[in-house]
């Protein structure tokens, strides 16, 4: 079926299909990229609640994993987001 023929079959809500298809088409290789939650709800119209209840539907379901990134200084950077799936 395609590039996203797994994410189509799972029983997911249609936000964290769309949330999955927007870090798919910005991951690296590996599966990896790091997006701001603001910035993913802007780009896909969505408001960050939205966005945040995806992510965790993606964690739920195998197909995500989210660890927060940290400055050299101690302060918070952003999320890495790494595909589980990435074939």
């Amino acid at each position: 079926m395609g590039y996203f023929s797994n994410i189509y079959k799972a029983e997911l809500p249609h936000r964290a299909k769309t949330v999955y298809m927007y870090l798919k088409d910005r991951s690296n290789a590996q599966g990896q990229c790091y997006p701001a939650i603001g910035t993913i709800a802007k780009e896909l119209h969505l408001s960050r609640r939205t966005v945040e209840r995806a992510i965790q539907d993606l964690i739920t379901a195998g197909l995500l994993k989210k660890e927060q990134r940290w400055r050299e200084n101690g302060g918070r950077s952003s999320l890495l987001f790494t595909l589980t799936d990435c074939n």
